[in-house]
């Protein structure tokens, strides 16, 4: 249940951040007229999300009728929630000095098209967010059928999320980002390994690896599969008393290289030329409009104002995704 709530709360988090973004720009831009447009969008993108979860799920328990194309289904399915998690984390590390602007810069263009492009600029930005959190959800929910807890579980990290975005964006709430995705970000690879290790063994339940019976270790004795601290293992990480040999290696051969190149401490680019030849930031609303990569520059040589970057943030659009909302 945990692991569906952190996901939930992971993904929810993203999304509430990236259309803060776009929220606190039009704002500013005194381009409220286009926010119906942009939660049209959202909206969209959330419709679609629950349509493409309802029909993997369909898909599973009405289409396939064969236990063994059942099994087969949801080991692709867990295989690809795994390269959606793992390229997911790894992009938000890398981009994430840029998403910011590069959403406003986006964001600019668009309203210089119309309203369909502001409604599909915000569907964009969401969608990615709710196809892998439907995916990544109904993987990470395989052993749990007929049990309302990790739906739950999900919506709940949901609703967090978007508490916490609007807390943020009314500047009640200061929280730093950085190692907030860093550590849920590590506890994602660990649920995704988890879920590869489920995918193996759907694999070999459906016959296309061998070693079914072959277990690795067998410690049920000593971590008994009925008391919650074994359920609580089983459900976030898919940790077992018994996994087979494939199921072993699946599990270490992703979870410690991915770990070790996630935590890898990153180059930072020093700021000092940037200031010499970014533009002035722009002095009316207006302006702001029609350069916002222009003002994305000159905020990032501009003197911290929020406590996400005073507490030392490591990625500047986590910490501008926090404060442009502020300076709305």
């Amino acid at each position: 249940m945990f692991a569906t709530y952190l996901i939930g709360l992971r993904e929810g988090l993203e999304a509430t951040l990236v259309v803060s973004i776009l929220v606190a720009f039009l704002v500013k831009s005194q381009r409220r007229d286009r926010l119906p447009q942009v939660w049209a969008g959202v909206g969209l993108a959330v419709a679609l999300s629950v349509l493409f979860g309802w029909l993997i799920e369909y898909t599973s328990t009405s289409l396939l009728a064969r236990s063994e194309d059942r099994e087969l289904f949801e080991a692709i399915t867990s295989v690809a929630a795994v390269v959606f998690v793992t390229w997911m984390i790894f992009w938000m590390r890398k981009a994430a000095r840029t998403i910011a602007g590069e959403l406003r810069g986006k964001l600019t263009e668009a309203l210089a098209v119309g309203s369909l492009a502001v409604a599909g600029m915000a569907f964009l930005a969401v969608i990615r967010e709710g196809l892998e959190t439907a995916l990544i959800f109904y993987s990470a929910a395989q052993g749990a059928a007929g049990d309302s807890g990790p739906l739950l579980a999900l919506i709940g990290g949901i609703v967090t999320a978007v508490v916490l975005g609007v807390l943020l964006y009314a500047s009640a709430l200061k929280i730093n980002l950085s190692k907030f995705f860093t550590w849920t970000g590590a506890l994602l690879i660990l649920v995704a390994a988890g879920i590869l290790k489920y995918g193996v063994h759907d694999f070999q339940e459906a016959g296309v690896l061998p070693g079914l019976g072959d277990l690795a270790f067998d410690i049920t004795a000593t971590l008994d599969p009925s008391t919650w601290y074994a359920a609580l293992l089983a459900g976030m990480f898919n940790v077992t008393p018994a996994p087979t040999v494939l199921e072993t290696i699946a599990w270490i051969g992703y979870a410690v290289p991915v770990l070790v190149l996630f935590l890898r401490p990153t180059r930072r680019t020093p700021a000092s030329g940037m200031a010499t030849t970014a533009p002035a930031a722009p002095s009316t609303p207006a302006r702001a409009a029609a350069s916002a990569p222009g003002v994305e520059e000159s905020e990032r040589t501009s003197p911290p104002t929020t406590t996400v970057t005073e507490r030392g943030a490591d990625t500047g659009a986590e910490a501008e995704a926090a404060s442009a909302p502020q300076r709305a």
